[in-house]
């Protein structure tokens, strides 16, 4: 990762995974740009952050559930060509029965999600793809490649992150500009508390530290994987489910009814 004169923008920035890539980031002399709705924690991670690394960190103050927020961060990606490094971490989650919740908690979810993702995305790429250089993290989640009772809304929008990465990766695979997904498992963030899910509940020894997932991802992004899974041990699992996922797509385009289907 080129550090010199480099700006990141991470959102979702006041706590958990988003606070420990700001520190990583600063860590490797990186400036930063620091979104989320919390003031307080924002001017305090910014302050340590500063006098740990000496690194220049401004703060910006936005719910990216809002129009309003959105715009905010677009505007500062657009006037701040010094950002050359976007973390897309903030995100959202409600683990209940999808008639449980009202159309607007949904929809603010999705927007959180996957809409403001795809609108920042959209405004730091072109410079990014004029430089012919920067980095481009989405945050996606193992639920991206698996749903459950209770998931069905998270699990689609982070289905949407991975997929929308996937894409960009295929657009930009010859040029200079790296772009990664991260799909964590379970992960000590205070997303459990807004979720309706205890970490409690969650099977002993299955939670990873925001400290080993950031780290762990940032390896893999040094070394040039395209989806990192922090805790996947066995990397054969993912080249298997590419193998099988690729075969199912290429058995489609046969352009004839499978036999199964033909009754007349």
């Amino acid at each position: 990762m080129t550090t010199q004169h480099s700006t990141a923008l991470i959102t979702g920035a006041s706590s958990g995974i988003g606070a420990v890539y700001a520190d990583r980031f600063a860590a490797r002399g990186v400036n930063l740009v620091l979104v989320a709705r919390r003031e307080d924690r924002l001017n305090t991670l910014a302050s340590q952050l500063r006098e740990r690394y000496g690194v220049n960190v401004e703060i910006l103050v936005a719910d990216l559930t809002q129009e309003t927020g959105i715009r905010a961060v677009e505007e500062v990606l657009h006037s701040n060509t010094a950002i050359d490094s976007l973390v897309n971490n903030a995100g959202t989650a409600q683990m209940a029965p999808f008639l449980a919740s009202d159309a607007a908690s949904h929809q603010a979810i999705n927007t959180l999600n996957t809409t403001a993702l795809m609108r920042l995305t959209l405004a730091i790429l072109p410079r990014l793809a004029q430089n012919n250089r920067g980095t481009l993290i989405n945050i996606a989640s193992v639920l991206s490649i698996h749903a459950r009772a209770g998931s069905a809304l998270y699990s689609a929008t982070k289905a949407w992150v991975l997929n929308f990465t996937r894409g960009l990766q295929e657009e930009f695979a010859d040029t200079g500009v790296r772009i990664q997904a991260v799909l964590p498992a379970a992960t000590a963030t205070e997303i459990w508390e807004i979720s309706g899910v205890s970490m409690n509940d969650l099977p002993e020894g299955s939670v990873m530290t925001t400290d080993d997932m950031v780290d762990a991802a940032l390896a893999g992004l040094d070394q040039g994987e395209l989806i990192t899974i922090p805790p996947m041990h066995d990397v054969q699992l993912w080249e298997r489910y590419e193998e099988a996922r690729l075969a199912l797509f290429n058995s489609a385009r046969t352009g004839v009814p499978a036999p199964r289907y033909l009754t007349r």
